[in-house]
């Protein structure tokens, strides 16, 4: 009751952002900044979908996208209606629009409607999709050696207007580049239009569609020929068009459609939390990233054991770690308890790779051991290396894991606790949404991480028999991040394409960009 008072008495305010042209990097620092802060989000279909994890969880999200053809989830005076009424409830509200709010984005009409409503509003531009669409084709919008002008044009006017205000006479030849939003339905009557009133027919022509994002297609042609093009092509909205002298230096400069992973679909399976180092290598290379997280990782029920283990830390020789997740849940146990790594000053630190060293730098410590092979065994085999019999070693780990590592030093004489601080379950749901992505025959690749993704994939996809399963993949390329992840795909009856010579995300993605880019 209190709450509801107090977030009555607050002054609501309505946030206009735009969100640029489909790649979410392209955001503004403000705009993403305004988004940390949002009570209330209302997105439209051309904002990407992942500037919403920026939005804190209890954040309302609504839906309010437009599309050409498809009836609107809500009309524009709903729209500038709820706009009103979230900010008179106190909400800070924000209004994220694909491009630029004020760049046919009807971003005035709104601001219109909270300025006779007496409410509070700021408006945060984006990148619009002209310059996004033509830069992410290759094509400089005005060049010295081409045209000094350029003029944006929508191709879809107000159906209510009785007359079109585009007085093509003067546009046709008075303007060097012409970039038309929505305009594919008439692009045959855009194309007459300028033609007619003395645009020469040969005039270069670049229509881009879903620009910026990893989606983007391009075809280019004349004023002649582009709507058949077009529809050869199957382009569709949202598109732009691009007319222009300029089109012909799509040739020598078009950089972002020549990148080595570009129209190549990936799906990531490691978890949400540490699939962003991937995702980010692939994308920068072009992929399409569909991330399907098989692996829902928890703590365990009890720290009982590790409890214990930490009440006599010092009389450890050794702490193994094997996993970015035995690194994290460690530390969450270690802080709950009122300890911080200033308490491990005792024994020495083992890690099974780089990333994980990485990690627990974070955390304060460079690990003393990280053995030139990243496996468990070869974490043994450096460890035995050194000497283990008689020595104290703590292991925290997956409640369920391989026992190469303990089993081996117990049987050089070493004395090996284990720790379980985090469990691995099989997430629930999307499994249709799996099972979807690869039915439509787009997948050119699943990545693997570990066993464990491997195994939870399996039962995500759900495959009836062997056979299902293997008619789920025939098309489908596999990439395991080491041996033991490798040995995981081929007993489960699948193939493996990719190995990385070094087991490591950076290796990955680069012996990923040289299967697709070899003449082999």
């Amino acid at each position: 009751m209190d709450r509801q008072k107090e977030n009555n008495s607050k002054v609501g305010k309505v946030y206009l952002i735009g969100a640029g042209p489909g790649e979410p990097g392209l955001i503004t620092m403000r705009g993403r900044y305004l988004l940390e802060k949002a009570e209330v989000v209302v997105y439209d279909y051309l904002a990407s979908s992942k500037l919403l994890r920026y939005v804190p969880e209890d954040a309302q999200l609504v839906y309010a996208g437009k599309r050409g053809g498809v009836k609107h989830t809500h009309t524009q005076e709903e729209i500038n209606q709820m706009l009103v009424d979230f900010a008179k409830e106190g909400k800070i509200v924000i209004r994220l629009k694909g491009g630029d709010p004020f760049i046919f984005g009807r971003g005035g009409e709104e601001v219109e409607t909270l300025s006779a409503n007496d409410v509070d509003f700021e408006v945060v531009p984006g990148v619009t999709s002209a310059t996004a669409a033509a830069t992410y084709a290759g094509i400089p919008i005005t060049h010295r050696g081409y045209t000094a002008s350029v003029a944006f044009l929508t191709g879809h006017e107000d159906p209510t207007k009785p007359d079109s205000n585009i007085d093509w006479s003067k546009i046709a030849t008075g303007i060097g580049t012409i970039v038309v939003y929505m305009g594919i339905k008439n692009l045959p009557t855009i194309v007459k239009n300028l033609i007619d009133n003395g645009r020469s027919a040969d005039t270069p022509v670049a229509v881009v569609r879903w620009a910026s994002t990893t989606k983007q297609r391009s075809v280019v042609g004349t004023l002649t020929t582009i709507a058949d093009i077009v529809q050869q092509a199957d382009i569709k909205p949202p598109a732009l068009i691009v007319i222009g002298e300029v089109v012909n230096l799509r040739d020598k400069i078009d950089w972002f459609e020549k990148r080595p992973l570009f129209n190549k679909r990936i799906v990531v399976t490691r978890t949400r939390d540490q699939a962003s180092e991937l995702v980010a290598g692939l994308e920068e290379a072009g992929a399409s990233c569909y991330e399907c997280s098989t692996i829902n990782i928890k703590p365990v029920e009890s720290y009982e054991v590790l409890d214990s283990e930490l009440d006599r830390i010092n009389e450890y020789h050794w702490i193994l770690f094997t996993s970015l997740n035995g690194v994290k849940y460690f530390f969450n146990q270690l802080y709950s308890r009122g300890m911080d790594s200033r308490d491990l000053k005792g024994p020495d630190i083992g890690v099974v790779g780089k990333s994980t060293a990485d990690l627990l730098l974070s955390y304060g410590i460079n690990a003393d051991l990280i053995p030139p092979t990243f496996t468990g065994e070869g974490l043994a085999e450096s460890l035995l290396d050194q000497g283990v019999e008689g020595r104290n070693v703590l292991l925290p780990r997956a409640k369920s894991a391989r026992e190469i590592l303990p089993e081996t030093l117990r049987g050089a004489g070493a004395r090996v606790t284990v720790a379980p601080v985090y469990q691995n379950v099989p997430p629930q749901g999307r499994k249709d949404e799996l099972r979807s992505e690869l039915e439509s025959g787009e997948v050119d690749m699943v990545t693997f991480t570990s066993s464990s993704t491997v195994r939870n994939f399996i039962t995500m996809v759900d495959a009836k028999d062997q056979e299902e399963l293997l008619d789920l993949m025939k098309d489908v390329k596999i990439a395991a991040i080491g041996p033991i992840t490798a040995k995981t795909v081929t007993d489960s009856g699948l193939q493996v394409d990719i190995q990385p010579e070094e087991y490591t995300i950076p290796a990955m993605v680069t012996s990923i960009i040289d299967f697709f880019t070899s003449d082999s």
